[in-house]
């Protein structure tokens, strides 16, 4: 039988630290990877609190960059959000909407327990063409740079061992069962199909 790549995809609210973080790592070890957001629009951290700082998905990350240097270097580039940018810019060209994805994957991991419940969701209302099945897997984590890491090297070992498995079926209850007695971290999971 053939070799087939595990098609894997990444959601976050706004396709800018967890799951970009994941993305380039992925990317680099070898994985079939797509990354994405959930919201309606990008947003980050706000200079005062009646000033929305928020952009659409179409928005180039580059130009997000641009525009928040122009609103307040030295705040954005403190909290780590001009750097983020600047990752995020050598991965893709903008931020995309899982919503508008039609394209199939055999795991999709979240990295938070409202955005799990949207994809599912999404998912599950979207006309069953092949009966194929699409794992969703919440690694929940908070949105640090530290804690985003520690997100991504969750995913890249449970990625890894579904890469490996023989039986991706079978062997995904265990993997995820490992995984929680070594980080401590509970994993919510559902298969939805396309």
């Amino acid at each position: 039988m053939p070799f087939s790549p595990l098609r894997v995809a990444v959601v976050c609210m706004s396709n800018m630290n967890r799951s970009m973080e994941t993305h380039s790592i992925l990317r680099k070890k070898g994985f079939s990877i797509r990354s994405f957001g959930m919201g309606s629009l990008v947003r980050f951290p706000r200079l005062a609190p009646k000033e929305p700082v928020a952009y659409d998905f179409s928005t180039s990350y580059k130009m997000m960059r641009k525009d928040l240097s122009c609103k307040d270097q030295k705040y954005y580039k403190g909290n780590g959000v001009l750097h983020i940018l600047g990752r995020n810019e050598r991965i893709k060209p903008h931020p995309e909407r899982f919503q508008e994805c039609r394209d199939p994957f055999d795991v999709i991991f979240t990295r938070v327990e409202s955005v799990y419940d949207r994809v599912v969701a999404d998912v599950c209302a979207r006309d069953q063409e092949t009966c194929q099945p699409v794992h969703v897997i919440n690694v929940d984590i908070e949105n640090t740079l530290e804690l985003a890491t520690l997100g991504y090297l969750i995913i890249c070992e449970l990625c890894q061992g579904l890469q490996q498995a023989e039986d991706m079926e079978g062997s995904l209850a265990a993997l995820l069962q490992a995984e929680k007695e070594k980080t401590g971290r509970n994993f919510l999971h559902t298969v939805c199909f396309y």
